[in-house]
């Protein structure tokens, strides 16, 4: 998909994905690094949005409203919501807080009730705590997850040797939709020769620690 590779092209631009040495959770030295907690104006939001947008309609997913788990999910699921509106399709949504509110509208839940299909929006997935988190809290209102949409899937293995986003696709039987993954990466990467060493790097990486 040409918005995949967009996408990427998108994230180098604004610093949000970088290459050299990092050290991950998992104590392993990445040479890229992802961080979509830094699309921190109102242009590139609106940006990175739109490919949640199309990622989405590109799916097939059949959903009836999106879902954004606290902290990072929440302008996420927001701005989804407004692109996907404006190319037709309006949702509902909501978000957690998380702490309990005890007065005025109380609880945790935050914007329309949770009912029907509902689509976590998040940006990467790590543990799948966040996504644990969502799937509990949307069964226990009654309504069904249908599936995540991240915006990178680094493709690596967790703890096993299956990655993060296959392990929640398994445990949960609901599929994970990213906007662009470690493939699209390395394609960017090919196509660029002033990053040739960066593409070596990633591609031992992934030869260390891929999927497929």
């Amino acid at each position: 998909m040409n918005f995949s590779r967009d996408f990427i092209e998108f994230a180098c631009e604004q610093d949000v994905l970088r290459f050299g040495e990092f050290k991950t959770k998992a104590g392993r030295m990445s040479p890229y690094f992802f961080n979509a907690g830094s699309f921190a104006d109102g242009a590139s939001l609106a940006k990175l949005c739109g490919f949640y947008a199309r990622a989405i309609l590109a799916s097939g997913i059949s959903v009836d409203m999106l879902f954004g788990p606290a902290y990072k999910g929440i302008p996420l699921v927001a701005g989804t919501a407004m692109a996907l509106a404006q190319q037709g399709r309006n949702l509902p949504f909501s978000f957690n807080r998380k702490e309990a509110k005890d007065h005025g509208e109380g609880g945790s839940l935050i914007g329309a009730p949770l009912s029907g299909r509902v689509l976590i929006i998040d940006d990467v997935i790590s543990a799948g705590t966040s996504v644990r988190e969502s799937v509990n809290l949307i069964r226990a209102t009654g309504a069904e997850p249908a599936g995540v949409v991240i915006a990178l899937d680094r493709m690596e293995r967790g703890a096993g040797e299956l990655s993060a986003v296959q392990e929640v696709e398994q445990s949960y039987g609901i599929p994970v939709v990213s906007v662009a993954n470690l493939d699209d990466l390395v394609g960017y990467l090919q196509d660029n020769p002033a990053l040739s060493s960066s593409l070596q790097a990633v591609r031992q990486y992934r030869t260390q620690y891929g999927v497929a």
